[in-house]
């Protein structure tokens, strides 16, 4: 037989021992442990807590700590026309440039600095079509690793990891690595068929969902495939107040016939920089907006898991991230 669920029920104060006792009874018979206290869902006790506060003291270290930022000159923009969000919203895909996005970028800072070089050595390897399954051989696994060994080498990944093993999240720089691997390259389906997708993927490199584009939420790719003709930009909706980099843009442009009605990017910011903002949001505030501070200035990130497939102990893959405008 069952034993018996024991469930101590609300009483008044004054029927409280007879209540337990009358409780208790079944479970002393049966053999049955006493039932533990339940606590309310609002008072669960959570592994590890992080403030408001904390994440905008740790993004403005973050910030401090990225010396492969690009600065003033490295990057030349032409925006030529500005549309409103509700315009941009639309998703009209009217042309109001007749000229690139980017008039200059230094290429020597992409080629020369070690965090670019292996973020762009990760960006052929992906088809950007949902519904088509993804091949990883072990070469591109290779350059997984060396990318995420080389970010790990930064003050600002260093940081993050130190914020994190404080608060009992990550016990060690290895632990962190490795579930950073997972949550970011791990695959899953954004189809319901093969596996065909990542968070890394989808953030770096963009995808093509439902004819439009999804994702891409990265300067360097920005500027790559515009150099390569393949981007035709068509205006911007926002420009953040920052006049140094990072800076935060929006933009509507079409991927070959594909178009994004608004893409949110950080421009001139190093790839462990967005690695970081996005994996600390991510973590402490999932699938939430999370303000983080740069230079003095708020800036928001929105993240979202993807709760279709876990790795781990039901741990959630990263689905998407970016700045909210």
């Amino acid at each position: 037989d069952a034993l018996p669920i024991c469930q101590p029920k609300t009483a008044s104060f004054t029927m409280r021992g007879l209540t337990l006792l009358v409780c208790l009874l079944p479970c002393l018979a049966y053999g049955a442990p006493p039932p533990e206290p339940r606590v309310p869902e609002s008072l669960d006790p959570t592994p590890y807590s992080v403030t408001d506060a904390e994440i905008k003291s740790l993004s403005e270290q973050l910030y401090a700590a990225d010396e492969n930022k690009f600065h003033s000159g490295d990057i030349v923009l032409n925006l030529q026309h500005r549309v409103s969000s509700a315009d941009a919203e639309m998703g009209t895909g009217q042309d109001y440039a007749s000229q690139k996005l980017f008039s200059y970028v230094n290429e020597k800072n992409l080629s020369a600095r070690p965090t670019f070089a292996r973020l762009m050595s990760l960006l052929d390897n992906y088809n950007r079509m949902t519904g088509t399954a993804e091949a990883v051989p072990s070469v591109e696994i290779q350059e997984q690793d060396a990318f995420l060994n080389e970010i790990f080498a930064t003050r600002v990944i260093s940081q993050l990891y130190n914020f994190f093993h404080v608060k009992g999240i990550y016990t060690s720089q290895a632990e962190f690595k490795s579930d950073m691997k997972e949550m970011w390259f791990g695959l899953y389906t954004r189809s319901k068929g093969p596996l065909d997708s990542s968070g890394f993927e989808h953030i770096f490199h963009g995808e093509i969902k439902k004819n439009i584009v999804s994702g891409l939420h990265n300067w360097v790719q920005l500027y790559l495939l515009e150099k390569a003709g393949q981007i035709n930009y068509l205006s911007y909706s926002y420009d953040g107040p920052w006049t140094s980099f990072p800076d935060v843009m929006a933009l509507q442009y079409k991927w070959s016939s594909y178009l994004k009605s608004v893409g949110s990017f950080y421009l001139g910011s190093s790839p462990e920089f967005d690695m970081a903002v996005y994996t600390l949001c991510y973590v402490t505030r999932p699938d939430k907006m999370c303000n983080i501070s740069i230079g003095g200035n708020i800036s928001k990130i929105q993240t979202y898991s993807w709760a279709n497939s876990t790795y781990g102990n039901g741990k959630r893959y990263v689905a998407s991230a970016y700045p909210s405008v």
